[in-house]
């Protein structure tokens, strides 16, 4: 598959994904999210941005060929609706960069740093490919997150035990 018929195919996918992870992170309180299940577990406010993130690292992957775990900056929200308006605004980022790709664009080596040092590397395709598995991944955690907080699960690929508009037969 060329570079812009994967794009747009990827871009179709990361908006199929999107209502569901709004959906979640709308429900999210920021009183919660200092909150872990253990003591080695992520916190619920971290795990909820890293969720919002994730189509950013589309963005870095094709415009800025690394990302450096020393200097990405992760936005700081303080309530619910700047973590949901965040995510939306990097799934439009997402979309528009992956829709004006150049052919070939796709082909360049992407790197994963930590201070400079390369811990990984491969295609920008690769990676690209790979973040919607990353983000239905940490979104499913967020969800064991919020029903262990009693926060309703949302609907997200058929009927939750909370989605109240499902009905069953």
């Amino acid at each position: 598959m060329n570079d812009l018929l994967f794009a747009r195919e990827f871009a179709k996918e990361l908006e199929a994904e999107s209502s569901a992870t709004i959906k979640c992170l709308e429900r999210i309180p920021p009183e919660l999210f200092a909150w872990k299940p253990h003591e080695k577990s992520m916190e619920l406010g971290y795990l909820a941005l890293l969720v919002a993130e994730i189509p950013l690292w589309i963005t870095h992957i094709i415009r800025h060929s690394e990302i450096d775990f020393a200097t990405f900056e992760h936005f700081k929200p303080q309530t619910t609706q700047e973590l949901v308006d965040h995510l939306k605004k990097n799934i439009t980022e997402a979309k528009e960069t992956l829709l004006n790709i150049s052919d070939g664009e796709l082909a360049e080596t992407f790197y994963l740093k930590a201070n400079g040092q390369v811990l990984f590397s491969s295609s920008k395709k690769e990676n690209v490919e790979s973040t919607i598995n990353h983000l239905v991944h940490h979104r499913g955690q967020l969800t064991v997150y919020m029903r262990l907080n009693d926060i309703a699960v949302p609907s997200i690929y058929g009927p939750s035990a909370d989605d109240k508009s499902f009905t069953t037969g």
